[in-house]
C-alpha cells in the first residue's frame, strides 16, 4: 500500500470516527438551531411545558391542502413548519394535512360535516394578473386526544384587512392558537370561574357564545348574591371557592353586604373581570317615532368600591368619530324604505395600542354606549388595554340622544385635548379594601383589609360580552354585529382577559412574539412580470450553465496537461 493510499484511509477512518462520535453525542443531547432572524420556530418555554402534557398519541388534520391561492400556501407552510416543530420536541403529536374538497362528490358532505362542527369555510377572490376568480378555504385543524376534539383556528379574522395582511397576522398567533388548543385537549380544568347573578346582569343567552368558549378551558357556574341577605358569611365561603369572578352588566343597586362579600373575595386573591355600564341607555330604546331617548345614569353602588380600587367609571358617553356603521331608513315618510349606511359615534370601534399580550395584534373591537375610565393613584399599577380615538369626546348625562346625530358635520378641532378616553383598564397590586377602618355591613372574624398580589380588569361597557340574537331568538357568534355584517374581535379580547386573569401557564405571553414575515409586492410584480420571470427563473439558470462552463473547461485543461 503507497503512502498516498495510507494517508486516504487514515482521512477515511478518522471522518467514519467524527461521524460516529457525533452521531453518539447527538442521541444524549438534543437541540433544534433556528437561524430566522425573529426566531419564529424557537418554542416558547410555555409551549414546551405544554408539550410535555401529551402522553398519549394526539392527532391533528389540517385543512390547508389541494390547489391553494399563494397567501394561503405560505399560511400552509408556515403552519407545516411549526407543527413540525411541535413534533420534534413531542412524537406523540401527529398530524396530517387533507383536502376536504378533493373529491367532489363527496365534497358537499364534508362541507356540511365540517360545518356542523364549526368550522366555516371562507370565499376569497384570487387576483392572478388582473383576473378574478372565487376559491374555497377552510382554514382550520382539528386536534383529537384521549376522545376529545378540539377545533384549531388558523386564519384569524380582522376586519377591512386584506387577504395577505390576515395571513400575516394568523402566523403571528399560530404557535398561541395550537399550544392553546393542546392546553385545552390534554389539561384536565382546574380554576373556576362565578358568573354573577342577582343584580340585573345579562342573561346566559345574551353571553351564551362567551360562556361556551369559556367552558373549554374552565368550570364555570351562575352565583346569585341573593342569599347574601341571609346568609353572608355563607355566601362569601362559597364565593371563595372560584377562581375568578366575572360582573356583566349589572342593572341593579348592590347593597354594603353584597358589596362587602365582593370586596372579601377580592381581598383574599379572587380575580374579577368587571363589564360596567354606568349610563342606562339602550340601542332598541332609539328605534321608536321620535328615534331619540333619553340617556342617565345609572346608580349601582359602587364607585366608592372603585374609588378604593384605584379608578372611577365616569356616568358619561364616549362619543368617536372612529364609530360602527348603522343603516338606518331614509326618504319621506309613506313612500319606499332605502336604507343608508351611516356612522353611529356612540358605537366606538377601538384599535388596540397597547403593546400588553391581552390586546397585542388583536383587530377592531365594538363597544356600545361607553364611557370613561379615570385611574387614580394609589399604588396599584394601571395598564389602559382599551381606549378612543383621539377624535372622540365625552358626552355628559343625562342628556338626549337622538339618531339624527349620524347627519351631524365635525371637524378635527371638535377634538381639541379630548380624545385617547380610557375603555378598559388593567389593574395590578394589593388592593385595599373598601371597609378598612369602616363599620362592617355583617360580622366577619376573617376579614382583612389588604390583599396579597392580584388583578383585575375593569370594562366600560357591559354589551361588549353581549351576543345578539338572531330572527329565532338563538345566539349568533360574539362580537358579530348584524346592523353593518361585521365580526368584531370582542370574544378574542374577552378571552384574553379571563387566560390573563387565571392562566398560571403563562399561555398569554406567547401573543407577545413578533415575526417579520417578508412580501412581495404584488403590484410591483404585475408591472414587471416578465422581468421578475427573468430575474427568479432566468438568471439561476444562466449563473448554472456558467458554472458548468467554466467548470468544464477547468477541468479540461487540468487533465490536458
Amino acid at each position: 500500500m503507497t503512502t498516498s493510499n495510507k494517508n486516504n484511509l487514515k482521512s477515511l477512518l478518522g471522518i467514519l470516527t467524527l461521524v460516529l462520535f457525533l452521531n453518539v453525542l447527538s442521541k444524549g443531547y438534543f437541540h433544534r438551531f433556528d437561524l430566522t432572524k425573529d426566531k419564529r420556530y424557537t418554542l416558547s418555554t410555555t409551549s414546551l411545558n405544554i408539550i410535555k402534557q401529551v402522553q398519549n398519541p394526539l392527532y391533528v388534520k389540517i385543512y390547508l391542502q389541494g390547489d391553494l391561492p399563494a397567501d394561503f400556501k405560505r399560511l400552509q407552510s408556515e403552519t407545516r413548519d411549526l407543527f413540525e416543530e411541535f413534533k420534534a420536541y413531542n412524537k406523540n403529536i401527529i398530524f396530517e394535512f387533507v383536502n376536504p374538497l378533493e373529491n367532489e362528490d363527496e365534497s358537499m358532505d364534508n362541507i356540511k360535516e365540517l360545518y356542523l362542527k364549526g368550522l366555516t369555510p371562507i370565499n376569497i377572490t384570487v387576483d392572478d394578473k388582473g383576473k378574478q376568480s372565487q376559491e374555497m378555504v377552510f382554514p382550520w385543524a382539528i386536534a383529537v386526544y384521549n376522545n376529545k376534539e378540539v377545533n384549531i383556528p388558523l386564519l384569524k379574522n380582522i376586519m377591512g384587512a386584506s387577504t395577505t395582511e390576515k395571513v400575516v397576522g394568523s402566523v403571528q398567533h399560530l404557535e398561541y392558537s395550537i399550544a392553546d388548543a393542546i392546553n385545552k385537549i390534554t389539561k384536565e380544568k382546574q380554576k373556576k370561574i362565578a358568573v354573577m347573578k342577582g343584580n340585573g346582569e345579562l342573561q346566559d343567552v345574551q353571553i351564551a357564545k362567551f360562556l361556551i368558549q369559556v367552558r373549554e378551558s374552565y368550570h364555570i357556574g351562575p352565583f346569585t348574591l341573593d342569599s347574601v341577605a341571609k346568609n353572608p358569611m355563607g355566601s362569601l365561603d362559597a364565593l371563595q371557592k372560584y377562581d375568578l369572578a366575572i360582573i356583566a352588566k349589572p342593572t341593579e343597586t348592590f347593597t354594603d353586604s353584597e358589596k362587602q362579600v365582593l370586596d372579601q373575595f377580592i381581598i383574599n386573591g379572587g380575580k374579577t373581570l368587571w363589564l360596567i355600564d354606568q349610563v342606562n341607555m339602550e340601542m332598541d330604546s332609539l328605534y321608536n317615532v321620535t328615534g331619540s331617548t333619553l340617556a342617565f345614569p345609572r346608580d349601582l353602588n359602587l364607585n366608592d368600591m372603585f374609588f378604593k380600587y384605584g379608578f372611577r367609571i365616569n356616568p358619561d358617553l364616549v362619543k368617536d368619530e372612529q364609530g360602527s356603521p348603522i343603516k338606518l331608513a331614509t326618504g319621506d315618510p309613506g313612500s319606499a324604505a332605502q336604507f343608508q349606511v351611516f356612522n353611529w359615534k356612540f358605537a366606538p370601534q377601538v384599535y388596540p395600542i397597547s403593546s400588553h399580550p391581552i390586546v397585542k395584534n388583536l383587530g377592531g373591537i365594538k363597544f356600545d354606549f361607553a364611557s370613561g375610565i379615570d385611574t387614580l393613584k394609589n399604588g396599584i399599577k394601571k395598564t389602559v388595554l382599551l381606549q378612543s380615538s383621539q377624535y372622540s369626546k365625552k358626552i355628559g348625562t343625562p342628556t338626549e340622544i337622538n339618531l339624527n346625530i349620524v347627519a351631524e358635520e365635525t371637524s378635527p378641532n371638535h377634538y381639541k385635548n379630548t380624545g385617547n378616553i380610557p375603555l378598559s383598564v388593567l389593574l395590578e397590586g394589593s388592593f385595599l379594601s373598601m371597609f378598612e377602618n369602616r363599620v362592617l355591613p355583617f360580622d366577619q372574624k376573617s376579614f382583612q383589609s389588604i390583599s396579597k398580589a392580584n388583578k383585575m380588569i375593569v370594562i366600560s361597557d357591559g354589551d361588549l360580552v353581549k351576543n345578539q340574537l338572531d330572527k329565532n331568538f338563538q345566539p349568533i357568534e360574539l362580537g358579530y354585529d348584524q346592523r353593518s355584517g361585521n365580526l368584531f374581535d370582542n370574544k378574542d379580547f374577552l378571552m384574553n382577559c379571563v387566560n390573563y386573569l387565571l392562566d398560571d401557564t403563562g399561555l398569554i405571553n406567547i401573543r407577545s412574539k413578533d415575526l417579520d414575515l417578508p412580501l412581495l409586492d404584488k403590484e410591483k410584480v404585475y408591472e414587471k412580470y416578465t422581468f421578475t420571470q427573468i430575474i427568479t427563473i432566468g438568471l439561476p439558470l444562466l449563473i448554472l450553465l456558467l458554472f458548468g462552463v467554466a467548470f468544464t473547461f477547468l477541468r479540461k485543461k487540468k487533465y490536458s496537461n
